[in-house]
């Protein structure tokens, strides 16, 4: 059996397509799985790593306005479709699926003209365009939450939750293993601080702001991805050498930085959404506005209506992130209660589930 899986350019879109990717190999050992993704994307560099291989279209974007850039864009575009149709005559996928990005587009259209079953596995509360559009010829539509079907066939719908790393919720540390693993003391208290794998300005620059706050801390400490864009400016900053934070361009091991969290503070992604879900820690959520359809406010508010969760807006985060954050750690009755909703909320076996569906749907 042979299984094409597409799409990318965030880990939010990456990490899950991996987590199909493993759970397919669980189940079906002497399944050919072959990913496509867009050169220079997080998903180049990831994907070998989990020991799958991959082949990138030059592929990106398109921006609102016309410009120059549209005409570049448009030509990437028409030379990806050309590729895809030839990686898939080439590969004859059983079933080709499609997880977000670049480069689901073109594969998911090109396979679904030539007569390959279709699927595609939606993220976030607010579907996507280019998903709405491929949904029309897929067969199945794995969601991460209820009510999608405002955006899909309710036919095709499969409520199964978000895919995650291997390793988030299996308890693989214990608090005190995992501490030790990051290199504080095990008895402080660890706010993990992530702004999704490129990195997000506006958390960044609000602990900045905070810095005379920061570094009053006695008990609390400070785990922070400051991301790939950023490192190289935030890590001169006063902040980044204090003894009680740790900044990081990329946080490899997320099971122990999970496992050592009290307090996380973070964007609104898909990825990080179905995670915090799993792990049940509460969370100050900071939405990206630079998203299509704001869909990260969307995610947010899944949570905070749930009462799992806080949201500060991203215009307000300078403001108001480093006091709410201090603030909470402060407040273990309401840490409690906000990680007892979020417990709710989570749906472990989502890859192992799709995986399932997957094979399910080929076999009959």
């Amino acid at each position: 059996m042979r299984v094409m899986i597409s799409g990318g350019g965030t880990g939010g879109h990456v990490f899950p397509a991996i987590a199909i990717a493993d759970a397919l190999k669980q189940l079906r050992n002497d399944i050919d799985i072959l990913f496509v993704g867009a050169n220079g994307k997080i998903e180049m560099d990831k994907v070998p790593q989990a020991g799958y291989k991959i082949i990138g279209l030059d592929i990106k974007g398109f921006r609102r306005s016309f410009s120059w850039d549209t005409v570049v864009t448009l030509f990437k575009a028409a030379k990806s479709l050309l590729k895809a149709v030839k990686l898939v005559r080439s590969f004859k996928p059983d079933v080709a699926i499609g997880v977000g990005g670049y480069a689901s587009g073109p594969v998911l259209k090109v396979a679904s003209l030539l007569n390959v079953p279709t699927m595609i596995q939606e993220q976030n509360s607010y579907a996507g365009v280019t998903n709405k559009l491929l949904a029309k010829n897929a067969k199945k539509i794995f969601v991460a939450y209820p009510n999608m079907d405002k955006f899909f066939d309710r036919e095709k719908i499969v409520y199964t939750g978000n895919p995650i790393r291997n390793g988030i919720s299996s308890g693989k540390y214990s608090k005190a293993e995992a501490m030790q693993k990051l290199g504080f003391p095990a008895d402080k208290k660890l706010i993990l601080i992530m702004g999704g794998s490129l990195g997000a300005r506006t958390i960044n620059e609000a602990l900045v702001r905070g810095t005379d706050q920061i570094s009053a801390l006695k008990d609390i400490v400070l785990y922070w991805q400051a991301g790939k864009l950023y490192i190289e400016e935030f890590k001169k900053e006063t902040i980044a050498g204090l003894d009680h934070v740790a900044i990081k361009d990329f946080i490899e091991d997320m099971a122990a930085a999970y496992a050592a969290a009290d307090i996380i503070v973070a964007r609104a992604g898909a990825l990080t959404i179905s995670e915090l879900a799993l792990v049940g820690k509460p969370a100050i959520l900071v939405p990206s506005p630079n998203v299509a359809e704001d869909h990260q406010t969307h995610n947010a508010m899944s949570l905070v209506n749930a009462g799992a969760a806080l949201l500060i807006k991203d215009k307000d985060a300078g403001e108001q992130l480093v006091p709410q954050m201090l603030a909470l750690a402060g407040d273990e009755e309401k840490c409690a209660v906000l990680a007892d909703h979020m417990k709710k909320l989570g749906k472990p076996n989502a890859a192992d589930d799709i995986a399932k569906y997957i094979l399910e749907a080929l076999e009959k």
